[in-house]
């Protein structure tokens, strides 16, 4: 295991520039570069569907995305999806749920759905910037624009 920072990829060192003026590997195989959003794969669910069709426009504008990071977008899409609805299960049944072997009370089973999700949310998005510390990390071009799609988050600010 590596210690320290990821390097940064040498796409995203062209677009948002060098600052350290560090060499850039020119050998380092380059992802495919997207024009626009692809569409959300058929196999996820509706709520998957939905934070594709929000954050895909947004990586691929940003320059972010590429055709190898896909299955990064996929993965992370396909936990918030687990997420919510371990949300909408734990809103409906509350945090305790009565055995139905023994009729004690017992921890409901969304609760670790949840949690092993936000963790898979957490590597998944960090790796898309898709958290405060990751884009500062990679410096997302238009992270500060109205057109992010975490804006509302802040209120509507633009910072």
């Amino acid at each position: 295991m590596t210690r320290g920072r990821k390097p940064k990829p040498s796409h995203l060192k062209a677009v948002q520039g060098n600052a350290g003026k560090r060499a850039i590997n020119h050998d380092e195989p380059e992802g495919d570069a997207l024009d626009e959003a692809p569409p959300a794969p058929d196999w996820l669910c509706e709520i998957g569907r939905d934070a594709w069709d929000k954050l895909a426009p947004w990586l691929v504008g940003s320059k972010i995305l590429t055709r190898s990071d896909l299955h990064q977008l996929e993965a992370y899409c396909d936990a918030y999806a687990t997420w919510r609805q371990a949300v909408v299960e734990i809103q409906q049944c509350g945090l305790v749920l009565e055995s139905p072997a023994t009729g004690a009370p017992i921890k409901n089973p969304a609760l670790t759905a949840k949690n092993e999700a936000a963790r898979q949310m957490t590597t998944f998005g960090s790796a898309l910037g898709l958290d405060p510390s990751s884009r500062a990390r990679l410096a997302v071009p238009g992270s500060k624009d109205a057109s992010n799609p975490f804006a509302e988050l802040l209120g509507g600010n633009k910072r």
